[in-house]
């Protein structure tokens, strides 16, 4: 192992070569001889700055011999076959979980810490990640970036974009686990699972009845509201439920015997009045 004789007076880190404690130095006194000559930034070394300068050159020199994919850093590349090798050498101390990325490492550790360091300018909303934040934003921008390629219709994230689809493809990628049955959203399977867990978290805040979702809490509490959203358009009454409406609509749609003429609003009814004309005993 060879000697390091030079000794930061500051920290006592120990350098073989003069010329690097004096670089080294530099961190203590917060001097940055290095100047960018493109937008100023200064710099404590000048690969620091080299490095920095392929930022406006678009240079990178360093690729990985796998896919090809270039970077401006030797760090960076390396960070990068993690992925072709599946090695995580970064592990986080709270969890346990390991990760090919150091930058992966750091977003994760923010779950521990509830850490939100990114914050909207506009709301003041909080969150974890920059891209997190960047999604968020296009609610105040009205921007929305992800097209649907089969109906055109727009959204702000991908995975909406992603949900979406299914309404075109009829794919239901969500299973119940207790029936099989599948859900194109998993919204839906939420809602579904209710039935077999016996769940009502929608509770009437009038007299406490609860119920599986919120559609059926919005139609119960009409019966203390009186509210009647649901109008004939032949007569004007007005109903609670759709389904009340539809069966009085069948006043307005009677059906009449093929034999006296005789009107009925069920076609149960017409087959009971037939039989006094062809005197069929049921």
């Amino acid at each position: 192992m060879r000697e390091k004789p030079h000794q930061c007076s500051v920290c006592g880190m120990r350098f073989r070569r003069s010329d690097s404690m004096a670089q080294h130095q530099r961190i203590h006194t917060e001097e940055k001889p290095h100047q960018c000559s493109v937008c100023g930034k200064s710099f404590t070394r000048s690969d620091a700055m080299t490095r920095h300068q392929r930022i406006h050159t678009e240079e990178k020199p360093h690729q990985c011999s796998v896919c090809g994919k270039r970077f401006r850093r030797s760090s960076s590349m390396a960070e990068h076959r993690h992925i072709h090798t599946g090695e995580k050498p970064h592990q986080c101390s709270e969890c346990g979980k390991r990760f090919s990325h150091s930058d992966t490492l750091s977003r994760h550790r923010l779950i521990h810490t509830g850490e939100k360091p990114h914050q909207c300018s506009v709301c003041g909303k909080r969150f974890v990640q920059s891209s997190h934040l960047a999604q968020h934003q296009r609610i105040h921008t009205g921007e929305k970036p992800h097209q649907c390629s089969e109906c055109g219709k727009r959204f702000t994230d991908s995975a909406t974009l992603a949900k979406h689809h299914h309404t075109h493809t009829g794919e239901k990628l969500h299973q119940c686990s207790e029936c099989g049955k599948k859900f194109s959203k998993s919204s839906h399977l939420a809602q579904h699972q209710l039935i077999h867990t016996g769940e009502k978290p929608h509770q009437c805040s009038v007299c406490g009845k609860g119920f599986a979702d919120s559609a059926n809490l919005a139609k119960h509490q009409r019966i203390h509201t009186g509210e009647k959203p649901h109008q004939c358009s032949e007569c004007g009454k007005k109903f609670t439920r759709s389904d009340h409406l539809a069966q009085h609509q069948l006043v307005h749609t009677r059906v009449k015997s093929s034999v006296c003429g005789k009107s009925f609003s069920h076609s149960s009814n017409v087959g009971q009045h037939q039989r006094i004309h062809t005197q069929e005993h049921p």
